[in-house]
């Protein structure tokens, strides 16, 4: 089992992060079980795009960034890409880094409630980070990741099942579309949460860093949909026990637990405070890797994981993380303008990644199927209007 396990996990540990359970949580408490039709969508999504770069990354054996700078001709064309990938992953990064180690924190402030200690709680989170990410290789995180990704699960599902949802409902729900009045927004940022950018350069980074062969994609494949499947549920299981939990608003991402409380004890805060934990870390670890990996490809560093350069990259944007939340810093304009770049990026990225994955220079007979370009098209549609969303959102247009 642990060899067949790929960087699918990573990936799925990426977007299952603190900002995915607080959108379940307001998506499930506002508007109960009629959302999970746009997280039902945003999955499959996501495993069609990851799916694309993980063959991209096993049949090319190299980056998500290389591959677009060998296959654009235009100089100018190739500077502006990368440009914009470097600006937008480095930048948005280093801004969201705080989000996910302030999770990872507050889930070690619900099971260990010393005010002595809580100041020093992001600086201890950002430290074991750093110790994880320096001292271990890729296969070592495989398995970190495969485990916080199996404590989360099971923490945030049985949660759900304390609840005792209604089936019916939670399939009328995934499999009949409704827009409640007020729920594009929050639809809008449930599957931003989910189908996030960077991803597809961890992805395209991470497969040939466990496999060589294209007689692999097999493998590849599987891992991508079971990988990203299981993260799909871990976050229906959040928005389910927010839509059953007996609680009218939330302001906060312990709100769910606290209303749980009441009917189940402790045992519901401490399950979501593991799972908060296990989400907090695995982000800040994802983020911080991609970025590296961005910096590398866009550099063209060659020393890999063990590059010293590329380990300045992520301990930077772990730094930033921790130095935010540590003096109570809200970078409210840097994050702002990468949720503008993320707007811009993800509808970009898809249609480069679409391009790419047509390409016979590169693909050769792996290229997409007329099903799959279907299937690409209609996403890249759909990320269009997410990103034109995103911006006028963040502008105050809309």
């Amino acid at each position: 089992m642990w060899k067949k396990i790929g960087p699918g996990v990573l990936v799925a540990a990426a977007f299952v992060g603190p900002g995915t359970i607080a959108m379940c949580t307001l998506a499930g408490v506002r508007f109960g079980y009629a959302l999970i039709w746009a997280l039902f969508v945003s999955i499959l999504a996501t495993i069609a795009l990851q799916g694309m770069a993980g063959r991209i990354g096993v049949v090319a054996q190299t980056g998500l960034v290389d591959v677009v700078k060998n296959e654009l001709t235009s100089p100018w064309a190739k500077k502006i890409v990368v440009a914009m990938v470097l600006g937008a992953i480095l930048i948005g990064n280093a801004a969201y880094e705080a989000g996910n180690i302030g999770g990872a924190t507050l889930g070690l402030e619900q099971l260990f409630p010393d005010k002595s200690l809580m100041p020093f709680y992001p600086l201890l989170v950002g430290v074991a980070i750093f110790l994880l990410l320096w001292f271990s290789n890729y296969k070592l995180l495989e398995r970190i990741f495969a485990g916080l990704v199996a404590l989360m699960g099971v923490c945030f599902v049985i949660c759900a099942f304390l609840t005792q949802p209604s089936v019916s409902d939670i399939l009328q729900g995934m499999f009949v579309p409704s827009l409640p009045e007020g729920s594009l927004l929050t639809i809008v940022a449930l599957v931003g949460t989910t189908v996030v950018p960077y991803n597809l350069f961890l992805h395209a980074s991470l497969v040939k860093e466990k496999w060589k062969s294209d007689k692999d994609l097999k493998a590849v494949k599987w891992d991508t949909a079971i990988s990203i499947g299981l993260g799909g549920l871990v976050s229906l299981a959040i928005l389910v026990t927010a839509s059953a939990a007996p609680i009218d608003d939330v302001n906060h991402v312990l709100d769910m637990a606290r209303g749980l409380e009441p009917l189940f004890g402790k045992m519901a805060v401490h399950l979501m405070a593991i799972g908060l934990l296990a989400a907090g870390v695995t982000s800040a670890i994802t983020a911080s890797l991609a970025a590296a990996f961005v910096a590398s490809s866009c550099f063209g560093w060659s020393g890999g994981m063990q590059d010293k350069r590329f380990k300045m990259v992520w301990s930077f944007i772990l730094f930033c993380g921790v130095f935010f939340l540590s003096f109570d810093i809200k970078p409210i304009q840097v994050i702002q303008f990468a949720q503008m770049a993320n707007g811009i990026l993800l509808p970009i990225m898809a249609i480069l990644l679409l391009w790419i994955v047509n390409r016979k220079s590169v693909m050769g007979s792996y290229r997409n199927t007329t099903a799959q370009n279907a299937i690409g098209v209609g996403i890249v549609g759909f990320t269009i209007f997410l990103g034109l969303k995103s911006i006028l959102t963040v502008t105050g247009l809309l």
